[in-house]
């Protein structure tokens, strides 16, 4: 079925012009209209229900769709949905929340019923299973997170590779001969979400660009977890005196349990976390970070998606550079 988007291509125009050419509600240049009418005949277009709507007139509703699962972090991921909805409300668009555990065909359904202009999508895989359909819907579709095949799409991001590579290079450069990643729970790894992956590929190049031993732990948030995975990390036979963790849930177990375990931080153990600078601070130990910027992401999530609605513009993925705060929990080995 020919799309709205082919015949914006074969013309050489927005989807929004074609739109506009469709539904008369904006004045239009006789030899643009003339183009656009061209191509609805070459490729025999014929706009159904929903792509009517569509042209007639906007929903002003954002789509966002965020699969919640037992393993995310609900605090989080609530900083990155009250974000998109207040800079949403800036550009006065609503916010339609879709928490479904939905597969492919998701954003087509919400877009082709006119229920949502433009769709958001987090919880990104890695070989994200939504990324042919996503590239077919026709409307705004912008990415927070980055597939490895990202051709094509709109993403944007805090570079996570590049934030686990400071974090290792971090513990390296204070003297660290040994150090750990306590990192998300194995459900997170398994599914082959992308910000994982990501981080997980930085930390080991820098360990091994450095020839630094480095094991990698995946952790659940409960304690008993916990406990077991400082089991393994502080083996003797791994000398460990250095941790990154990429899991806010643990902080808290993790901090209390090096305490019941006569551990300080960072006399005996060196700590650096990524997650929220709230959380970090907040800590009964106030921890040096990498901030997750999720007010700042989810603004520039909105800002792209709604710039892709009134034109046309080639898809781009925007990585923002990590940030580290030195809040005295690393030290000098």
């Amino acid at each position: 079925m020919i799309t709205i988007k082919e015949v914006a291509r074969h013309a050489g125009v927005s989807m929004s012009t074609v739109s506009y050419v469709l539904s008369g509600k904006r004045s239009i240049s006789e030899e643009t209209k003339r183009r656009v009418e061209q191509s609805i005949v070459a490729l025999g277009y014929h706009p159904n229900a929903g792509a009517r709507a569509l042209a007639s007139s906007r929903s002003h509703v954002l789509g966002l769709i965020v699969p919640l699962r037992s393993d995310h972090n609900m605090p989080v991921i609530m900083q990155f949905v009250s974000s998109i909805v207040a800079s949403a409300r800036d550009y006065d668009y609503d916010v339609l929340l879709l928490t479904k555990e939905a597969g492919p065909g998701e954003a087509h359904r919400v877009t082709a019923r006119s229920m949502a202009d433009a769709i958001i999508v987090m919880d990104v895989e890695s070989a994200d299973p939504r990324v042919p359909e996503l590239r077919e819907v026709d409307a705004p579709v912008v990415l927070l997170g980055v597939p490895d095949d990202h051709q094509g799409l709109n993403c944007v991001d805090l570079d996570f590779a590049t934030a686990g590579r400071q974090m290792a290079a971090h513990l390296a450069d204070l003297g660290h001969r040994s150090i750990a990643l306590i990192g998300s729970p194995p459900a997170v790894y398994e599914r082959g979400t992308s910000y994982a992956a990501r981080l997980l590929a930085g930390f080991q190049h820098e360990t091994g660009q450095r020839n630094l031993p480095a094991s990698v732990h995946s952790c659940a948030a409960d304690y008993e977890s916990v406990s077991a995975c400082l089991d393994d990390v502080l083996h003797s036979d791994r000398g460990t005196t250095g941790l990154v963790v990429h899991n806010e849930a643990v902080l808290g177990p993790l901090l209390l349990e090096l305490r019941r375990r006569s551990l300080e931080v960072p006399a005996d153990l060196s700590v650096i976390t990524l997650c929220p600078d709230d959380v970090a601070q907040n800590l009964a130990v106030p921890l040096t970070s990498i901030a997750i910027p999720a007010e700042e992401l989810g603004a520039i999530a909105v800002e792209m998606v709604t710039a892709r609605l009134e034109r046309e513009q080639a898809p781009e993925v925007r990585l923002l550079q990590p940030r580290l705060t030195n809040r005295g929990s690393t030290s000098a080995r």
